[in-house]
């Protein structure tokens, strides 16, 4: 009860019923995204894989004044590098094979908002390049079109990468890292936060009972040692 008694504090001054926890660094995580949302800055997420990246963008998003605009999420990995610069860009009508019609990009469909590119590390370095121009100038064009096309959108990136190591590699522009990295928010992975798993232990609870019209069971409190005692790689 205590702990939904200090959630329900957090959410009403946060309003981010879903990014769960009380640690201390959850805190600060919140002050920081309290602080930064309504500026223009960009953001770099950095986290490991489930640490919740997106909805931290989508933190930002929601209290910027660009709340009311797209939130549009792009998943560099899980598009090929062949049509990344398309997905991110748009094309014209006949500027490759299969490209049958005009189509808006994904930074257009963001303008006036905010666009969230997930795993920044995955894009080529030749793409790396339009990136930066874009963070330059808020301008780029279409595939297969000379027309620039100007846009208003924040960028907030995420990698769960060290991005300096890939610069080492070869594998990242420096001159990119730094455009992206003007406000960077690292994200605590859940091992180092074992106190917040009995409020996550509810939240998950209550969220899957409601959607199978279940009552909502108890977790013995041996069952919350085991599970604050796990490594969680």
């Amino acid at each position: 009860e205590e702990n939904k008694q200090l959630k329900a504090q957090l959410d009403l001054r946060f309003g981010m019923e879903n990014i769960i926890g009380h640690d201390h660094r959850m805190i600060r995580l919140f002050d920081m995204i309290e602080s930064v949302a309504d500026t223009k800055a960009t953001v770099l997420i950095t986290g490991e894989s489930g640490t919740g990246k997106e909805l931290v963008a989508q933190a930002l998003h929601e209290r910027s004044q660009r709340g009311n605009r797209p939130f549009v999420a792009v998943n560099c990995a899980a598009i090929s590098r062949e049509l990344v610069e398309s997905e991110l860009f748009g094309h014209e009508k006949g500027a490759f094979t299969g490209a049958d019609a005009r189509r808006q990009g994904r930074f257009e469909a963001a303008d006036g908002g905010t666009i969230f590119l997930d795993e920044i590390d995955s894009v080529s370095y030749t793409l790396q390049v339009k990136l930066l121009r874009v963070l330059q100038e808020h301008e780029f064009e279409r595939v297969g079109d000379t027309k620039t096309i100007q846009v208003n959108c924040r960028i907030v990136a995420a990698t769960n990468c060290d991005l300096l190591e890939e610069i080492e590699e070869g594998r990242f522009r420096e001159d990119l890292y730094y455009r992206l990295n003007v406000i960077p928010i690292d994200l605590p992975a859940l091992r180092d936060r074992v106190e917040d798993i009995p409020l996550l232990v509810d939240h998950f609870l209550a969220q899957f009972a409601e959607n199978n019209n279940l009552p909502v069971p108890r977790v013995s409190d041996d069952a919350i040692r085991f599970l604050k005692s796990y490594s969680w790689p």
